[in-house]
């Protein structure tokens, strides 16, 4: 079967968008109308006038896709695509927190349920967090879930308090300097990028730390022809298009996520075909979660 053909008749046919998280396999960012990180994504699904929303991604980028537009049917192609990460923030446990912190804001990475962004005040991304905290008034912040993260964001926030949730991403928590040692005498010339997941002894021997979308930008726009990427393998394939004469080499052998490579072209057009795998939130829940995602927004 020609899935590319059969998914774009769908398409049209269902009067629906299909966006892809840069993590997704070359093939789903090339049929996808947009293709972004977290940040893009979530500003472009509010803004969409299209019926249906076909993310592809995992499940906390659905919801909050559903979040943000509550009337239009979201679909999860790879229904068992979740994150680790976002699992390991809970509601109990955040309620608990904020008791015990009365006055700190809760400041809440994407990467998390739409109940916990029910609990939250504001939502961030990897893109704009420092801005995010720098823009509530509140001397304490719940940052979570991402303890990596977090520790980034406090280096350059130093006013602020912070109190860190224990999560991370078990991908970009792998690195270690021992990575960052081998890939720089293997290529001695290339620039470092990588993601502020990553563990902050990482971080620190990095030449650019940014999200996927500033990491493209850095390498599109550097002078320099070699890069050591330090983030999810699916950003490659934007990189080579971008920049056909450059080299890019990964931080580390194997560098995927398991979840964000659960989207194939079959599984896609079976959810277009049959509308299966639809996002679905309690009103409560959106109306909540929806304040902490739309003040990020405008930020």
């Amino acid at each position: 079967m020609d899935y590319r053909s059969e998914i774009l008749r769908l398409k049209e046919e269902r009067n629906a968008v299909i966006v892809s998280h840069i993590y997704q396999d070359g093939e789903i960012q090339d049929i996808a109308d947009m293709v972004g990180d977290s940040f893009e994504l979530s500003r472009y699904c509010a803004s969409v006038e299209k019926e249906v929303i076909v993310f592809c991604g995992v499940h906390f980028m659905a919801e909050s896709a559903k979040i943000l537009s509550p009337k239009k049917t979201v679909l999860l192609p790879a229904a068992n695509a979740g994150c680790p990460m976002a699992n390991m923030a809970n509601v109990e446990d955040l309620r608990k927190l904020k008791k015990r912190y009365p006055e700190a804001a809760v400041v809440s990475y994407v990467n998390t349920t739409a109940a916990v962004k029910a609990e939250s005040d504001i939502c961030c991304t990897s893109s704009i967090a420092e801005k995010v905290v720098h823009s509530v008034p509140n001397k304490q912040i719940i940052f979570l879930p991402d303890r990596n993260l977090g520790r980034y964001v406090a280096q350059r926030v130093p006013e602020k308090e912070f109190i860190f949730w224990a999560g991370f991403c078990p991908t970009h928590n792998a690195l270690t300097p021992m990575h960052v040692q081998e890939a720089r005498e293997a290529h001695p010339n290339a620039l470092l990028a990588i993601h502020p997941e990553a563990p902050p002894e990482v971080v620190d021997l990095a030449d650019f730390v940014g999200s996927t979308k500033q990491i493209i930008e850095f390498c599109t726009n550097s002078e320099h022809q070699e890069f050591i990427i330090g983030t999810e393998e699916g950003i490659l394939h934007p990189l080579h298009k971008r920049n056909p004469g450059k080299s890019f080499y990964m931080l580390r052998y194997n560098f995927i996520c398991p979840n964000m490579k659960k989207t194939t072209m079959e599984v896609l057009y079976e959810s277009l075909r049959d509308m299966k795998h639809e996002i679905s939130l309690d009103e409560e829940t959106i109306k909540k979660a929806s304040l902490s995602l739309e003040r990020m927004l405008k930020v």
